[in-house]
This record gives structure tokens, sequence and C-alpha cells, in this order.
């Protein structure tokens, strides 16, 4: 079974707590703070692997929550990191944020690597907020959460060569006779329902990779049949091999075929016609293909498309065929980059504001928040500018005003993240 499209939960490990400790040894009694920082969450990893070639494994394990940090621990140990979670994939695959759709990596070469969610920071132990006038603090900091996504896995097959055509043209018949693929044929419409690979070595000893595109019928590019699903592999092919039957024993005229296949590709995406193609006429060994075949050259031919008429059942006509693929694949540039139209994912928070005051200890408060994190760190409060904005942010956002329903009074002491401070309306 060919599984190219399948939805996964993923999250990061959680960062280990620091740790509230105080030395002690005989004769020490009053020993400082030595509480160990707690370890990073695990990431989570995407790998492209051309070992993969389907989502197949995805069907039977749809949730990767990595590990978290291991909590600090006394005498200034630090807890131990959380190993990553390493998701193989196959290259060509896309993934998606699943609520907005956007992409958030294209795994197109083999090797290639992406974090797509960073472990959780772990939490300070307590001895990075001792001070002169609090020289045993009670506090420790907690490790931070991770991120979480259910994301859309897309396979998008990468191949030199795609065979397209409406079903029953030949199309396996024709990958059969010159790749190593060995794909199911009969004589019934959609025998092929899964796209099938196969290596072609051309008789200039180049190779390239040739794939069968299945699903190509009148409709597709609206969805209809499994249109929606198999055109998405011809978006990262170079050239197309576009097989008809010339014989039009199936009741279909083979010049409104090729018309109507490339009305699909140009409704699914307009780029596509401008991929190099050339049209192969097949079944070229009935009688009923020699008058449609002189209408395909007539008609085709003064547009500059090359006309190959081949026979895939008896090998007649594919040398010459595939010899000029290969001639084409040769001239194609090797840094083409298929712009696609991918809106990249942007990290939002929900409610970037939010924040929460704690007290662990009488006096002293501390705020926290993923968007007062990130003000913190792109504000520098050492410039008037800086300490400006910082100010016009704690009331802005209602931290003043928070703390100040906490209890909070002039000269006690304000902790926001690395940052600590004394309060003064």
């Amino acid at each position: 079974m060919f599984v190219d499209r399948v939805q996964i939960h993923v999250k990061g490990g959680k960062g280990g707590n620091g740790a509230v400790s105080f030395y002690r040894a005989k004769y020490v009694t009053n020993g400082g703070p030595d509480g160990g920082d707690g370890g990073k969450g695990g990431d989570i990893v995407f790998l492209a692997d051309s070992n993969l070639t389907t989502l197949m494994d995805f069907r039977y394990k749809r949730s990767f929550k990595a590990q978290n940090g291991e909590d600090g621990g006394k005498r200034n140990c630090f807890g131990k990191d959380a190993e990553n979670i390493v998701i193989k994939v196959p290259v060509g695959t896309v993934i998606r944020e699943a609520l907005s759709g956007k992409v958030m990596a294209d795994m197109s070469e083999n090797g290639m690597k992406k974090i797509l969610i960073k472990g959780g920071k772990g939490g300070k132990g307590n001895q990075h907020f001792a001070t002169p006038t609090r020289q045993a603090p009670r506090y420790a900091e907690p490790g931070r959460d991770s991120r979480e996504y259910d994301v859309i896995l897309e396979l998008k097959l990468i191949a030199d060569v795609g065979l397209i055509g409406f079903p029953n043209a030949g199309k396996s018949t024709l990958l059969s006779m010159v790749t190593n693929a060995n794909p199911k044929i009969a004589n019934y419409h959609f025998t092929t329902l899964t796209p099938n690979l196969g290596v072609v070595r051309s008789n200039s000893g180049s190779d390239f990779v040739m794939a069968d595109i299945p699903g190509l019928v009148e409709g597709a590019s609206e969805g209809v049949g499994l249109g929606h699903e198999f055109l998405r592999h011809t978006e990262r092919t170079k050239v197309f091999i576009h097989v008809v039957d010339g014989s039009g024993l199936e009741g279909d005229d083979p010049l409104e075929s090729i018309e109507k296949i490339r009305q699909e590709l140009e409704k699914y995406n307009p780029e596509l016609l401008k991929r190099p193609a050339v049209l192969a006429v097949n079944k070229t060994d009935l009688p009923e293909t020699e008058e449609n075949l002189k209408r395909i050259k007539e008609k085709y031919e003064p547009l500059g498309f090359e006309v190959f008429p081949i026979s895939a059942a008896t090998n007649k006509g594919l040398d010459p065929l595939i010899t000029r693929v290969a001639r084409i694949l040769e001239d194609y540039p090797e840094n083409i980059t298929f712009e696609e139209d991918y809106e990249e994912y942007e990290e939002i928070d929900t409610a970037p504001q939010s924040f929460t005051i704690t007290q662990p200890e009488e006096g002293y408060f501390v705020v926290e928040g993923v968007g007062v994190e990130k003000m913190i760190g792109y504000t520098n409060i050492d410039t008037e500018k800086g300490f400006a904005f910082f100010q016009k942010y704690l009331k802005d956002s209602g931290i003043i005003q928070a703390l100040t329903d906490a209890g909070i009074e002039d000269g006690q002491t304000v902790r926001i993240y690395d940052l600590e401070f004394e309060f003064y309306r």
C-alpha cells in the first residue's frame, strides 16, 4: 500500500526543573545555595531518508512526544538533557501545520534535517538567585514547556520524468519495459492506484528516475477520483512523457485526450505546462492508430511538441523516445527550484500578552509568560530608550497593575526570567 498523506501529533520535551538545595557538610551550619539546573527537553527532528518511499509507518504510530529534561540536583548537579526524537520521512515530504495549512518544512534532499520543535529549556537552580541581600533563596526556576503541533505529512515524489495520460493509455506497460519496475498491469481502468517508480538507463549510459503518475482523469484538478492525491506528484517532475492511446479503441478521441490532460495540469498548477514535454503515441501496432498519429503530428508538431510513435507492448519506438528524454535532462538546469505556492509557517502566540505572577517567598515576586520572555529577549534595558520601553511594556501589558493587586510594596523584588529589580511605583 502506498501512503502519501497522513496527520500526526508531535510535542517537544519539557525542560527539567531547577533544584532548591543548600550546601550541607560537617561543621558548616549555613551553606550557600547549590541547586543545579534542569536539563533541556528533547527536540523533535525530521530527517529525509532516501531509503523510504511511503509514509506507511505513520499509519500505525501517529503521536511523537520527546522526553522531558531531568531535574537539577543538589551540589550543583545539572539534570541530564533528554534525547531528541528523530522522525525519518521520505525525500520529498512536505510538513504542514494542520490548522493553518502553512508549510513548516520541505524535506527535499536526502539527509536534510529540520528541528521542527525545540525542547524546553531547563530551569535554573537556586544558586543563580542568591544576592547580597538574599543569600538563601528558596526558589528555583521551573523547566519551560515545549510546543506541540498537529502536522500533516504530504509526500511529493521527486522524479526526473513523469508519465502522464489517461488510465489504460499504456503508462504502466511503458514503465515496465524501460525500467526495473514491476507495476500491476491489466486491461481495465484504474489498474494503477499508486505511483510507481523505476530507474531508466539510456543508451548514453546516464540514469534517471521515471514515475508513472496515476489518477489523471477529467476533473482531477477539482478532486474528482483521486486527482488531488496524485496531481501533487507532478509538481517535482522535470520532464513529462504524455502517453496517449493512439488507437482510440477506448472510445476517446486521442486529440481530445491530450487536451483534457493538459487542461487538468493547467488548472492544478499553470507552471506545469512550462515543463519540457514529449508526446508518446502508444499502440502503433494496431492499424487504427495510423490515422490518429497523423492528426496528432499535424496539430502538435507546429506547436513545438516532439511526437514519438511507440508500442509499449512490443517495445517498438522506445529507444528513440528514451534517448530524446535523456538529452533533455542533460540540458536541464541542475540548480532549478520548482516554485510552489508555499506560505511559510510563522509561530504566532495565541495569547502573547498572558503572564503569571507567583510569590515563592515573602517580598519576592516572579513574573513569567511567553510575551514577557520575548520582550526581555529583544529589549536592552541598559539604554535609556530601552528602559523607557521596558517600563511602558510593564504598564501597558498590565503587569504593574497585577503586581499591585498581588500586594507588592515599594522596595520589594521582582524577577522576570534573568532580570531582577526592586519595585517602585
